[in-house]
């Protein structure tokens, strides 16, 4: 009897875990097609992170390009897992900013720079352009942004007047 509850409870939790992902997906789809499209034949969920990123949207723009990520397994994916990478560490500098005095916010900038070389290790491939962007400015900005935070003592250098911008090119 005890073993009939645990698998129960087992397939109790797998059904939640898949409504609540099945939710989540949902939402980050409708808050897609609210950013509205540019018509360019690129992915919405590809150009949204980029309105998200440039609103200073920093986890919005990981989840909505994690939404894509997770559905490719193509020539991109390490592509887009740089860019969620380097939006992750623009939200732990984001938060520090915020709560610099706060037990867990307050010291985000080392993980920030992680996830910044992670994120340029990732885009690296990709460099000089690759899905009308300039990846070789993100790679600079991204690696710049690791040494700076780490020679710097680890100290935050974002702030929401000099959070950069990410744009696509013409095609």
């Amino acid at each position: 009897m005890m073993g009939c509850i645990r698998i129960c409870n087992f397939a109790f939790g797998v059904e939640i875990w898949r409504l609540w992902t099945m939710k989540k997906a949902e939402k980050i789809e409708e808050m897609v097609r609210g950013l509205g499209g540019t018509g360019s034949g690129l992915d919405p969920c590809y150009e949204g992170y980029f309105t998200c990123f440039n609103s200073q949207q920093y986890y919005e723009a990981h989840d909505v390009l994690e939404h894509l990520w997770l559905q490719t397994r193509d020539a991109n994916h390490a592509f887009y897992k740089g860019l969620i990478q380097l939006a992750g560490a623009f939200v732990h500098l984001q938060k520090q900013f915020q709560r610099p005095a706060h037990p867990k916010d307050g010291g985000r900038a080392r993980p920030a720079a992680r996830l910044f070389k992670l994120a340029a290790r990732n885009l690296a491939p990709y460099r000089p352009r690759h899905l009308r962007l300039d990846v070789e400015r993100v790679w600079t900005m991204a690696t710049t942004l690791a040494r700076e935070i780490a020679d710097g003592g680890y100290r935050n250098p974002w702030t929401p007047e000099t959070a950069p911008t990410i744009r696509l090119e013409a095609a």
